[in-house]
């Protein structure tokens, strides 16, 4: 065998134990739909995507908020000084007239201001009405990130079911091979077979237990991938529920392609969505177009202050120095060096940007579809041909390893054999397995729901 034949076997066989000892343990088993609810409460991605739509909604209040009017307060409280002042207040005391001179000095003032937006060329309204459809397609765009995780969730899954069956075909394929190997030996014994052929036929079961571990390999790291899909970081064993699946569900009856895409259509988020994007497009074209227009709007303030000098008391100052004013202002743009016009048209190349890329939408759509019908008629039709070649192929091998057994056959023979069978039973798995995912997209673009 040589020494590199030997540390491949001592790899595999410490593959195995450690592939053995992950699977000791109690482990929970998940349904596809577990799978898919727990992802929907828990994946990061989609958590972050719920925030936008958060986000949509806080911009969509802020646009309402500015239809209504604005009020500040503000105030200033100033302390002067002058050093070399010479003159001040004077007062008589007893009789005696005196003079005052204050240095220092410390003013206020208040006031209260208000300001409301009474027309602008309804860029308000319009505003209102653009960030009700951005809430509306960032809650869209969450759904598409949804179905987004749903689907690689179902082909994950659908692998993981693939891969475990293909183990267990493997596994049994290493048993036939040890049962070559150990009829060799003998035969080997009894001087009807060489050392060579007895080689081929080590090497060929060696060479199984290779593909069982690299096809449990697979199988852990698809489990892997479910796992960081569902958020789950613990180190908690992992493992899925295996469905009966018969022939009935292989080869139920596949929905015509237009009734899926018409549906579809209604459906979908990222057709509504880009739906919304035309509707977003125009609203933008109004509110360029506002720029045209005079915008009114209503001022009004009042104000007051006081001065430490004056003879006054503060209040008496507070109320004999309040001033108010109420004022009316419009603005007509005249000229504005192309700004508006520009913005007008720039908004209509982003409406007619959008109108295409909702064209270019339903042509992906149709195209995906069309892909996961032709791909689960083409994989029914390929399971039913793959069941009678395994039939063929078992026929076959089973009579080639009696004819071998009694020495009527040679080694090569019996490989090729077996080989065929293992071909023919991996045609048959995948066949299987790319039916029933494609018949799941199908039904998930129709309905919303993989079951």
């Amino acid at each position: 065998m040589g020494k590199f034949g030997f540390m491949k076997k001592g790899i595999l066989l410490i593959g195995l134990m450690l592939l053995t000892l992950s699977t000791a343990y109690g482990q929970k088993q998940w349904t596809l739909q577990q799978c898919i609810d727990y992802a929907m409460e828990n994946n990061i991605t989609l958590q972050k995507s719920k925030l936008q739509k958060e986000s949509a909604t806080e911009d969509l209040k802020g646009a309402k908020a500015a239809l209504l009017p604005t009020l500040t307060a503000s105030t200033n409280q100033n302390l002067g000084y002058q050093p070399w002042k010479s003159s001040g207040m004077a007062y008589v005391t007893n009789g005696t007239v005196d003079t005052k001179v204050d240095k220092t000095s410390y003013n206020s003032s208040y006031s209260l201001n208000g300001r409301w937006t009474v027309w602008n060329g309804n860029k308000n309204f319009n505003n209102i009405k653009l960030n009700r459809l951005s809430e509306e397609q960032a809650e869209l765009q969450a759904q598409e990130t949804a179905n987004s995780i749903q689907e690689k969730i179902a082909q994950i899954f659908t692998q993981i079911l693939y891969l475990d069956e293909s183990v267990k075909v493997n596994e049994q394929m290493l048993e036939t091979s040890q049962k070559n190997e150990e009829r060799g030996k003998e035969m080997l014994e009894v001087g009807k077979m060489s050392k060579a052929d007895l080689a081929q036929l080590s090497a060929q079961r060696a060479n199984d237990e290779y593909a069982i571990v690299e096809a449990k390999s697979e199988l852990m790291n698809n489990k892997l991938q479910l796992k960081q899909l569902l958020e789950i970081t613990d180190e908690e064993g992992f493992d899925v529920v295996i469905p009966e699946i018969n022939d009935e569900l292989i080869m139920a009856t596949i929905p015509e392609l237009q009734t899926v895409y018409e549906q579809a259509l209604m459906s979908r988020p990222e057709i509504e969505r880009s739906q919304l994007a035309i509707k977003s497009s125009g609203v933008n074209v109004a509110i360029a177009k506002s720029g045209w227009m005079p915008s009114v709007s209503l001022t009004g303030g009042v104000t007051t202050s006081t001065n430490s000098l004056n003879n006054n008391g503060w209040g008496e100052q507070f109320k004999s120095n309040v001033n108010s004013q109420l004022g009316l202002g419009v603005t007509m743009p005249i000229y504005d060096g192309r700004t508006t016009k520009t913005s007008v048209n720039k908004a209509k190349i982003k409406e007619l940007e959008a109108k295409l890329d909702l064209q270019d939408k339903q042509k992906t759509l149709y195209s995906n579809l069309q892909k996961y019908w032709l791909n689960a008629w083409t994989n029914q039709q390929k399971y039913q041909a793959a069941k009678s070649s395994v039939e063929s192929a078992q026929e076959s091998y089973n009579l080639l390893s009696e004819q071998f057994r009694l020495g009527l056959k040679n080694i090569v023979e019996l490989m090729t054999g077996k080989d065929n069978l293992l071909s023919a039973q991996q045609n048959q798995l995948q066949s299987k397995y790319l039916s029933i995912f494609n018949q799941q997209m199908l039904q998930f673009y129709q309905s919303g729901e993989i079951r």
